[in-house]
């Protein structure tokens, strides 16, 4: 069965009110031919090991706190913070503590 995206104009919910943050869940909100938004829940202790992907992304932390690795320099995101990073460059995320975010990746610039 097909994951169902939210829909042009469709409100999607980020955070959810008592929302138990202890357990990693990803899913895919919305993706079209230019970009896709995965909402992430990481729990404290949690670790992406390094990776990329070719397009630009963006990386909120809607709740918690986020160490972002680009460049092998740490940066720490807390609530309400996010950053840019261009395509291609090799990052990891470690959740210092029970987290939400969302990610942007532009899979293809619009024409």
């Amino acid at each position: 069965m097909a994951l169902e995206h939210a829909k042009p104009g469709e409100v999607i919910a980020l955070t959810h009110a008592g929302e138990d943050a202890s357990a990693f869940s990803s899913i895919a909100l919305a993706k079209t031919e230019q970009i896709e938004l995965i909402r992430l829940v990481l729990p404290a202790g949690k670790e992406m090991p390094e990776h990329q992907v070719k397009g630009d992304i963006t990386f909120q932390c809607l709740s918690g706190e986020i160490a972002f690795i680009a460049g092998g320099q740490p940066t720490t995101l807390k609530a309400g913070e996010m950053l840019y990073l261009e395509g291609g460059a090799p990052h990891a995320v470690r959740a210092l503590a029970n987290s939400v975010a969302l990610l942007t990746i532009v899979l293809q610039p619009a024409r």
